[in-house]
């Protein structure tokens, strides 16, 4: 594995390996590695030639500055994680060379805070989009600047984070550029919790409660063979609101459901009746505050 600070770097080394006829991979991640970023690497180590991992905490796509300033910072452990996980998979990888680009915010953005502007449409008018507006412009900013310094022919993304998947599909839509975009199945704890970086910020008590996010998200996938879609929104929102009330959780800690969507797979729209999704499939969407944590999660009915 190699470091790589600055861009023209990078640039300089997919140009060589694209010259040299290679397959590049690309795994944008904001750091805090935990396994389940380890799984990307690990797929796109199997599938490349070169794989980039980026690690870069990108502030224009935070709407909360506090939510920024909180952000995990473990670049040095994100680093020995990535070496190790190297090692492990060296003899049934694909990948001869791994780079992992750590830029700093004034090497993404030379020229200030940058003022081009993406636009989703229905997409983003949805669920994360209406409570964090400019997120997922400021997300397509920087994944568009990663797809021309690093130029790779697959991108990978975790599943959690669905609905951005399905902003960066749209991304490569309006640029047409040729890159096939790899969603990766979600990886849990034993109990499980979806991983995040954010999980960190949890105190002891309330990661010993954040498993019933999926717990209640699991009833529901069930629930989903015999009862109508509301009936299981409504069913997951006042479950998870009420779980103080019908459980012993320490220091007064309650889950606070910001929202619980039943949505199309691929168009992201809510559905009202099961057959609306009989072509793509539904995915129920979720976002949970816990101890001033904010978790999302999905299940797929």
């Amino acid at each position: 594995m190699k470091q790589i600070l600055k861009a023209a770097e990078l640039t300089s080394a997919v140009n060589i390996a694209r010259q040299e006829g290679k397959q590049i991979g690309l795994v944008p991640t904001m750091g805090a590695l935990h396994e389940g970023h380890l799984s990307l690497i690990e797929r796109a180590l199997k599938e490349n030639d070169l794989v980039v991992v980026s690690l870069f905490v990108n502030p224009i796509q935070f709407n909360n500055k506090e939510d920024l300033e909180k952000y995990p910072r473990t670049i040095e452990k994100d680093l020995e994680l990535i070496k190790s996980l190297e090692l492990k998979v060296k003899s049934e990888a694909k990948a001869k060379e791994l780079l992992a680009f750590t830029p700093t915010v004034d090497e993404m953005y030379p020229d200030g805070e940058p003022k081009e502007v993406y636009h989703f449409g229905p997409v983003e008018e949805v669920m994360e989009g209406p409570r964090r507006p400019g997120h997922f412009s400021g997300v397509a900013v920087v994944v568009r600047r990663l797809f021309d310094l690093a130029q790779p022919h697959r991108a990978y993304f975790g599943e959690k984070d669905y609905q951005q998947i399905a902003v960066i599909r749209n991304l490569l839509e309006q640029i047409k550029y040729p890159i096939e975009l790899v969603p990766c199945p979600i990886v849990r704890a034993d109990d499980g919790l979806a991983l995040s970086s954010r999980n960190m910020r949890l105190s002891p008590e309330a990661r010993q409660m954040a498993p019933a996010i999926n717990a209640t998200l699991e009833q529901a996938a069930e629930m989903a063979e015999y009862e109508e879609v509301d009936d299981v929104k409504e069913w997951v929102l006042d479950t998870l609101a009420s779980y103080h009330e019908v459980n012993d959780c320490p220091n007064g800690l309650c889950f606070e459901p910001e929202y619980f969507e039943i949505v199309d797979a691929i168009t992201l729209q809510p559905i009202d009746d099961w057959d609306e999704a009989e072509e793509h499939g539904a995915v129920g969407c979720i976002a949970v505050w816990l101890d001033g944590v904010r978790l999302i999660d999905i299940v797929k009915f």
